[in-house]
């Protein structure tokens, strides 16, 4: 009987650890950006834009109480007008590995979102030229990348080369 419940133990342990490290690796920390965070619900994919400018600086955000630091930029649209487009979870891509710099001139799609106080552009794509595009979204329903699994990524990843 005991050595019984011991294996039963094991095995319920095992089943956490394995089911605890999918999809995340780990060290990644995606608190309050996931599917169905109050965040991601601000993603209206009925409700698409584009925008373009000059990308003034990257900053850090934390869009929320309690999420974890994500990559944020300032775009400068010309005439003065600066946007702050959210793109990420800094686990998932820090600035400097989205492969976009300060002062590359892009095109963004995603769709707009009152957080807090502050109207921002929560993006999908960022293309800079016709070579390269930086995604974080399915464009269709805004599903995050860093929210599907290695083999989802690797499938979308695929699609858009």
């Amino acid at each position: 009987m005991i050595h019984r419940s011991i294996r039963i133990s094991m095995l319920t342990l095992a089943i956490i650890c394995v089911s605890s490290s999918v999809p995340l690796s780990a060290g990644e920390d995606y608190t309050g950006w996931e599917l169905y965070s109050e965040y991601n619900e601000l993603y209206n994919p009925k409700e698409r834009d584009s925008i373009k400018g000059d990308i003034v600086k990257f900053i850090t955000v934390t869009p929320m109480k309690g999420m974890v630091p994500g990559t944020a930029f300032i775009l400068d649209e010309g005439g003065g007008d600066h946007v702050v487009v959210h793109l990420c979870p800094e686990s998932y891509a820090s600035g400097r590995e989205t492969g976009l710099r300060r002062g590359d001139w892009v095109k963004v799609k995603g769709v707009w979102a009152d957080v807090g106080d502050e109207t921002v552009f929560i993006a999908a794509k960022v293309r800079k030229d016709n070579e390269y595009a930086f995604k974080v979204r399915l464009t269709s329903d805004g599903t995050p990348f860093w929210s599907m699994s290695p083999e989802q990524l690797a499938k979308e990843k695929a699609e858009t080369e």
